[in-house]
This record gives structure tokens, sequence and C-alpha cells, in this order.
């Protein structure tokens, strides 16, 4: 154990956050697992604590792993691994699998060890890490739009056309992230702004296609807009439920809450340990609580500007954004659709909530943006003793 703390390296700041968040998560998945430990089981939430640790302890073995990767080798390895992510996406669309009852057309079941992943939460990291790889190789070269549609554009086009189906929400981030990053990159404006006019056209002709034709495409599609039509419509419906249960939730808590386990609406709420934990923690520990989670996150928000900044490389500033922001956005979302200022988007409030594909996808990113810090302490550490050689196989990563 001495032996890993002394290996850790990177951000101690970012390493202490996502220690708090992983901490701190256990009190609330225990307390609201228990709606689905009544429904799904035979009432012992002891289980779902061991569940949500061992998912935990994965996701932080992944972490450690991946900041030990210089981090000039994911542009390689996101070459590699984009076209098994949209082939991932090709098969997760196709399948049609369903947990529980309910219709999850975002997973897959991974054979023989029965565990269920959601595969655009890996595109997602994928996809940006390769249009960091491309923005950085092209920063000093004046570009066309023509030269950037097939090695840019259409592997980000096609990615979002295989997760909008079946996850609204997550598309919508990961194209606000692209956009992001190629603006932060120095793609010229002009062009950025022809791929958003091309984008909102795309995404309208989906929807009056999914309304014109309600039957061909995934009842992810119905979900969905019937969400975004319940947010816009003042009117209470069943529709609603979900956002009315988690109003009284909050309103519930006060100043200090309920004290931990005490929820009452965790047995009405649906998605209470994973969707809607941020309502289930403001009304166990109050608006202390709430403003004490939202701190962290802006703390790991602090950061990731701080660890992009002080990145030497164009690659690594990109990559820190690309992967970093998402998780901060994400647990804004998330918190955001508990006090009804979103609708519905089905986005987990990363390191809290449970379930594995979030958590490991969450470490992953955390893990390449703490490879950058590394990075940045050994390059400092080798100056100030004096220079040391540079791994060759670096150098040759430098050049993909």
């Amino acid at each position: 154990m001495k032996n890993i703390f002394k290996n850790i390296q990177g951000d101690k700041a970012i390493w202490a956050v996502a220690g708090l968040l992983a901490l701190f998560s256990f009190l609330p998945v225990y307390s609201a697992s228990s709606n689905l430990a009544y429904l799904y089981g035979d009432g012992n939430t002891f289980k779902f604590l061991l569940k949500h640790l061992a998912h935990l302890l994965l996701g932080f073995a992944i972490l450690y792993g991946v900041h030990k990767i210089p981090y000039h080798y994911f542009k390689g390895l996101s070459i590699i691994a984009l076209p098994f992510a949209i082939l991932l996406l090709i098969f997760t669309m196709a399948q049609g699998n369903t947990i529980e009852g309910a219709n999850a057309s975002r997973w897959i079941r991974v054979p023989f060890v029965g565990v269920t992943f959601q595969t655009s939460t890996l595109a997602a990291v994928v996809l940006l890490t390769y249009v960091a790889r491309y923005l950085s190789k092209i920063k000093d070269k004046t570009v066309t739009f023509k030269e950037t549609l097939l090695p840019l554009w259409l592997p980000v086009f096609l990615v979002l056309a295989l997760i909008l189906p079946a996850n609204l929400s997550t598309t919508a981030i990961i194209f606000a992230m692209v956009v992001v990053l190629v603006f932060i990159g120095g793609y010229p404006i002009r062009y950025l702004m022809i791929v958003l006019g091309t984008g909102l056209v795309a995404l309208t002709f989906f929807i009056l296609a999914a309304m014109a034709f309600p039957g061909a495409f995934s009842n992810r599609v119905d979900t969905w807009m019937s969400r975004i039509e319940n947010f816009t419509d003042k009117e209470d419906t069943e529709g609603d439920y979900q956002i009315e249960i988690a109003k009284i939730a909050i309103a519930s808590g006060g100043v200090t809450g309920l004290g931990p386990g005490k929820s009452v609406q965790k047995n009405f709420l649906p998605q209470s340990s994973s969707d809607f934990i941020y309502a289930i923690i403001v009304e166990e520990f109050g608006l202390v609580g709430a403003l004490f989670l939202m701190f962290l996150y802006l703390a790991l928000l602090f950061r990731l500007v701080v660890v992009a900044h002080k990145a030497t490389a164009m690659f690594g500033k990109l990559l820190v954004i690309g992967v970093g922001l998402p998780i901060v956005f994400q647990a804004l979302i998330n918190m955001a659709v508990a006090v009804e200022l979103f609708p519905v988007t089905g986005q987990t409030l990363p390191l809290i909530s449970s379930g594995g594909t979030s958590i490991w996808m969450t470490c992953l990113a955390l893990g390449m943006v703490l490879s950058v810090a590394a990075k940045r302490e050994i390059v400092q550490k080798e100056t100030e003793e004096g220079g040391a050689v540079e791994n060759p196989l670096e150098i040759l990563s430098e050049t993909i």
C-alpha cells in the first residue's frame, strides 16, 4: 500500500477530490439502493453496497494504471480504439437489450461475466481524445474545410449519429465538447459555423422524421422526446412524476437534512441511486451537503483548468479539456435535472451514482488528465536534476 501511494503522480488535488467523492458516495448509494433491494431483491441493501465498492475499486485501479501511461501514447491508442468504439456502438444499436424489463438500448451485456456496459461513454472518451490528437497535429498548419471533412468531422458525426437515437443528452455533451475543443484548438470560426449549422439541420431532420414515422426508430427516441415535451409543458402530468418526487425530497432536506439513511422519498423515486441521487443527497444532508458536493466538482473544474494551462504540449491541453470538462458538465447537468432546470437526461452523478460504466469511464478520463499532470512533474524534475534522456518511445509517439 505504501508503494502505491509513493508511486502516485499528477495533481494531488484531483486525487483528493476523486477520493472524497468516492468515499462520500457510499452513504447515499447505501441509503438510496433500498428501493432497488425491495423491488428486485430480498430487501438486503448490503449487496448493493458491496457492488458499488467493487465498481469503485476497479475504477480506481483503472485510474491508477492509466495515469502511469505517458499521455502521448493516447494519440496512437485513439486511432486504434475509434473503429472499435464505432463497431461497439453499431452492435449496441442492433442488439436491443433490456435490463429489469426496461428498454436498455444504450447497454450491452458482456459475455461470460454478465456485466452490462454503456458503450456511448467509452466512445465519448475515445472520440474526444481522437479530436484532440487531430487538432494538435494541424495546429501550425493552414487547413481547408474540405481537408478536415474525412479525418475530423466524419468520425465525429458518425459517432454522434450512432448515439443520438438512444441518448440525446450524451450526444449533446459530446458535440458541445467537440465544439469547445476545435474552438480552443484554433479551428477556423467560419468552418465551425458551417458544422454547427449542419448539426442543427441534421438534428431537426431526425426529430421530424421520428415524429412522422414513430415506429421506425428505437423507443428511446420516444422517451427523450417525451421528456423534452414534459419539460416545456408547464402542466403536471404522469411524465413529471420523477421530477415532482425529486423536488419534494429537496424541499424536505432544509439546511442540514434529515440525516444519513433517513430519506423518505427514496422509496418513491425511481433511479434514486443513480440519475436522481442528488435529490436524495439534499434530502439527507440538506443545503450543506448539496453545496459541499457542488464545491468538490467546482474544485475539480479549477484544477482541470490549472493542469490544462500548465501543460506544455497542445495535445496535453486539449486532452485535459476534452476528457475532463465533460465530468464537471455531467455533474452540473445531473444537479440541474433534480431541480428542474433541465429536462430528465439520464446522466449520472460522476463517482457518486451507482453504476459501473459511469465510474469506470470517469476514472479512465481522470487517469488521462493525471497522466498529463504527471508528465509535467517528470519534466520539471528532470530539468531540476540537469536533464535526462527522453524515452525514444515517447519521441516516436509525438510524431503520430
